[in-house]
């Protein structure tokens, strides 16, 4: 399967969260920042915006990048469905604040938008992987803290499960990883679709 070519990830995303979590798993992406204009999508619900913009992200890349046949340009993008609206990144500590008042005790849906691109050889694959989260119920002093870290400003939906966020996720139903922006399994899927074994990108 693909044994012929010397396959490497181009990993089309700024996130080092995404990045880890190919490292723990045995791959030594590339980063290659995209520079996509998340603000200017808007296709609908929060499943079509984060494959909208996983696939424009990975597109941006390739499109780049010097032809190599062993080249494979994975794109994600992250957005939480929440009691009707899309979170992705807050625009401010204080839209980070509001977010959390609104989803303690509660729970939503996160979608992480998955876009697989043979840099030569055109194939694609993509999905979205879909996590279920239960956030719990955080005080205002927790809330104000938290947002004073700044952590959930850089992150979809106003949290992280792999940081100080991690306390105030009661549990989840689905990849963990997908939660922190990437599903392992989910890759696993797409690169089988192209005619790639995941276990060709582990380093040596």
């Amino acid at each position: 399967m693909g044994n012929d070519i010397n396959y490497r990830l181009v990993l089309a995303s700024a996130s080092p969260a995404r990045r880890a979590l190919l490292s723990a798993a045995g791959i030594d992406a590339e980063v290659v920042v995209s520079g996509v204009d998340e603000s200017n999508v808007d296709a609908g619900d929060a499943y079509g915006i984060c494959l909208t913009l996983a696939r424009m992200k990975a597109r941006a890349v390739a499109a780049e990048l010097p032809p190599d046949p062993g080249v494979l340009v994975l794109g994600c993008d992250s957005v939480l469905a929440f009691d009707g609206q899309v979170f992705g990144k807050p625009a401010s500590a204080e839209a980070a604040a509001k977010r959390w008042t609104m989803m303690r005790g509660r729970s939503g849906v996160l979608h992480t938008g998955h876009h697989l691109t043979g840099l030569v050889s055109g194939r694609q694959a993509e999905a979205v992987g879909t996590t279920v989260v239960h956030f719990a119920e955080v005080t205002d002093e927790e809330i104000a803290a938290y947002v004073a870290t700044e952590e959930p400003l850089n992150v979809a939906g106003s949290f992280t499960i792999d940081g100080r966020g991690g306390a105030f996720v009661e549990r989840i139903e689905g990849d963990a990883g997908n939660v922190i922006g990437l599903s392992l399994p989910l890759l696993r899927r797409l690169l089988l679709e192209m005619g790639v074994s995941i276990t060709s990108l582990w380093r040596a």
